[in-house]
């Protein structure tokens, strides 16, 4: 259980970091309208995600006693926490893209529908965890479920209250450390899941 405790917390503070649609929007949101409308954009993912992990679950259930399509997912999985790492490892700092519209909350879940990570997460990354993780019991499936949202969206919250204060935190080389040493760790998660697929192929 406490492995996947800990690829929770990993995963989930690698996504809530990381720079993408939502992370913009939480960051331009707390410059323009202050920490509260940022927090707003920061809880979305509990208002969007919950079809995406269902429906990711549901389709992959079937193929769990199938080795070729487990082997597949786990090795494409690998590959997309490999491209994240190197975004990662990477990273130069945060650039924002102020938006116009109004609510707070309500563009966060539109943004949020609408960007491909969580659905390429889920198939390739989560889905497959919380499979392995139900084998050993339903709660260390929801444990890697409660960890990865809590620290996805608290990482957000935290950004929001932190650029409420300091708004020019994205290019700190506070900032730039944080994500690149995110950054090896999941090219080092990524490993696990190859070998994970190629265990599997063999």
């Amino acid at each position: 259980m406490t492995a996947f405790l800990l690829s929770g917390i990993l995963l989930g503070l690698s996504g809530g970091l990381s720079p993408g649609p939502l992370l913009a929007l939480v960051a331009s949101e707390t410059v323009r309208h202050g920490a509260r409308a940022g927090i707003g954009v920061a809880l979305a993912p509990l208002l969007t995600d919950l079809p995406i992990i269902l429906a990711t679950v549901l389709l992959l259930r079937p193929l769990t006693d199938q080795t070729l399509p487990l082997a597949l997912i786990h090795l494409g999985g690998g590959l997309y926490l490999a491209w994240l790492g190197l975004q990662g490892v990477h990273f130069r700092g945060a650039e924002l893209e102020p938006t116009e519209l109004a609510g707070s909350l309500r563009r966060g879940v539109i943004a949020n529908f609408l960007n491909p990570s969580p659905y390429l997460f889920w198939l390739a990354v989560g889905a497959p965890t919380v499979l392995t993780a139900w084998r050993e019991g339903w709660p260390a499936a929801a444990i890697f479920i409660v960890a990865f949202y809590v620290l996805l969206v608290g990482s957000k919250v935290l950004l929001a209250l932190a650029l409420g204060r300091a708004r020019h935190l994205l290019r700190s080389g506070g900032y730039l450390i944080l994500m690149r040493s995110l950054g090896l760790a999941l090219l080092g998660y990524a490993l696990l899941f190859l070998y994970e697929g190629g265990r599997r192929l063999l």
